[in-house]
């Protein structure tokens, strides 16, 4: 029997003109697209926050912190 279902990971697209009002929650500034993370980038604030669904999780105990490896 094989698995048929999409990854759950797939980046599904965002509307660029969302991208264009959103802002990160704590520090107001621009956010960056990562399409190959599914993620929205705030560097001011080091946090990358998820993508799911084509939703943006703007909340800070969802996002991740940004490692400066």
């Amino acid at each position: 029997m094989t698995d048929t279902a999409a990854p759950a990971t797939r980046s599904v697209p965002i509307d660029p003109k969302l991208l264009e009002i959103l802002v990160c929650p704590l520090t107001r500034t621009a956010l960056e697209y990562d399409r190959e993370q599914g993620e929205l980038i705030s560097r001011a604030a080091g946090l990358a926050f998820p993508i799911r669904d084509g939703i943006p999780i703007m909340l800070a105990d969802e996002a991740r912190r940004l490692d400066d490896v």
